[in-house]
This record gives structure tokens, C-alpha cells and sequence, in this order.
């Protein structure tokens, strides 16, 4: 269907589907996060771009989780999570916890156990260990609200990116 805006210009315009959210949301660049948690059988942690600031008094932030993945029952039943920003130079990790059915702990993933038994991401830009304060149904997702209890803001290098459906990196 195409329109004409009150601007004068034509437009296409679709009706909202979830491929119109998708093709909108590839133009918008995002961060790179991965979510970790304690599972019953072990560590689970997922690649997320949609991790957002929400209040600094107190400090809180919040992240989707689809509920058909894999790390959802852990994450919908711990008090605790780990969110890792992750750096240009991780893009294969980022790909790991991306992927279904990835060994995303093993022998390519340097971790070790953090403060609430939260999985640390080693090498990250910077993590944060977060106090599940609620987790609000949102379609197929739920939208989980943290608050920051402490974290590490030190490590080196710039962001790495997710863009047009792919991991890139800032350019200057």
C-alpha cells in the first residue's frame, strides 16, 4: 500500500506485523549484552540487544527474554542475574550465546563464578550483577527489571554493535 505523508512525500506503509517490526528494528543500532544466570542443571546466558537503563535512583535496568528459549526457565526462577556489555572484539562470543543449542560455557568461554553464584563473563567491557525485581509478560517475552547490586565498569575498548541483522562496530 502506498501513501501519501501530509509532507507531500511517497511512502510505503504496512500493516504491523511482526516482519514490519523486524525491518524496522534492523535500522536501529543496539548494544550487545549477554544475560547469565544459575541454572538448575548449570550456567545458561543468552545474547540480548535490548538491555536499557531504566532509573539511576535506584539503579535499575531492564531486558526481554523470549519465553521459548532455552535460558528462560532459569531466568524466570533466580533472584539474580549477570548482564556482560560486550566489546568489538567479541563478536564470536556474542554469536555463541546467540545461537540454539551452542555449548555456550564450554572450553571458547572464559567465566568464572560471581558474587550470587552469577556466571562473570571474563574480558566483558563491563558487568553488573543484578536483583530480580519483577518480570512483566510481554507477548512471547517477558520484560525482566533489575537492580543493579554492584558490578565492574573497568575494562578496555569500544562497544560491539548489532545492525541490519549482523555484529558490527563503531567507525569513527
Amino acid at each position: 500500500m502506498t501513501a501519501t505523508s501530509d509532507l507531500g512525500a511517497s511512502a510505503t506503509v504496512q500493516l504491523a506485523s511482526p516482519r514490519l517490526l523486524r525491518s524496522v528494528f534492523r535500522r536501529h543500532a543496539a548494544g550487545v549484552a549477554v544475560i547469565t544466570a544459575r541454572g538448575d542443571a548449570g550456567p545458561v546466558g543468552f545474547t540480548a540487544t535490548s538491555l536499557t537503563s531504566v532509573s539511576a535512583e535506584p539503579p535499575l535496568l531492564s531486558f526481554g527474554v523470549g519465553t521459548g528459549g532455552s535460558s528462560w526457565p532459569a531466568i524466570s526462577a533466580t533472584d539474580h542475574v549477570g548482564v556482560h556489555i560486550l566489546g568489538e572484539h567479541q563478536e564470536e562470543l556474542a554469536a555463541t550465546f546467540a545461537r540454539s543449542g551452542a555449548d555456550r560455557f564450554g572450553a571458547q568461554t572464559t567465566w568464572r563464578e560471581g558474587p550470587e553464584g552469577v556466571p562473570v563473563l571474563d574480558g566483558v567491557l563491563a558487568w553488573m550483577v543484578c536483583r530480580v525485581v519483577t518480570r512483566v509478560p510481554a507477548g512471547d517475552h517477558r520484560i525482566v527489571l533489575a537492580e543493579v547490586v554492584l558490578g565492574d565498569p573497568t575494562g578496555a575498548g569500544r562497544p560491539l554493535l548489532y545492525h541490519q541483522g549482523r555484529f558490527s562496530a563503531l567507525r569513527d
